[in-house]
């Protein structure tokens, strides 16, 4: 079985919950205490995905990015970006501030990827009603963008969708 290594970057706002969401992908762990990025976190998490056409299965390790949030003052550094091959834009469902930024964030990403993936995450589901969550979802799916794969609505605290936000962009980048 061959194992093959991919870079992939957690970009969005300070406090979207990137770093949430990749405690709760690697450790299974959720914390509700504020910590913020400074500069670049990296982690690992090794994921089997199965290849269709060769008929094995392979081992992918994933080299995840946590890149500090921007602020209407920073901007994220592009440097951190090279060599990706993927990115979690990253948006909070609770500030719509953050979510009117997630397409700058996926410009910035394929500026320097033009190849690389994206999969949009609104997170901090479970803080708000169903209906809303839908409406997001619609509006925040960016189908005319070639990078763009697929949203989902998650939640780091609940556990909802993280798994799948991975494994779709891990299978996107194969």
């Amino acid at each position: 079985m061959s194992t093959i290594s991919k870079k992939i970057c957690l970009i969005g706002d300070y406090g979207v919950g990137k770093t949430s969401l990749i405690r709760r992908f690697v450790d299974r762990q959720f914390s509700d205490k504020y910590l913020s990025t400074v500069g670049v976190k990296i982690s690992r998490k090794s994921i089997e995905l199965s290849d269709s056409e060769q008929q094995k299965n392979i081992t992918l390790q994933l080299l995840i990015w946590d890149i500090e949030g921007s602020t209407k003052f920073k901007g994220i550094s592009a440097s951190y970006f090279q060599g990706a091959k993927g990115a979690i834009i990253v948006g909070d469902v609770t500030r719509p501030e953050s979510l009117e930024n997630i397409s700058e964030h996926i410009k910035a990403f394929s500026k320097v990827n033009p190849q690389g993936k994206t999969v949009v995450a609104l997170n901090k589901s479970d803080l708000i009603d169903a209906e809303y969550l839908e409406k997001y979802c619609q509006l925040y799916s960016f189908s005319d963008n070639n990078s763009f794969v697929s949203t989902y609505a998650s939640s780091a605290k609940s556990g909802t969708n993280v798994d799948e936000i991975f494994t779709t962009l891990a299978h996107s980048i194969i």
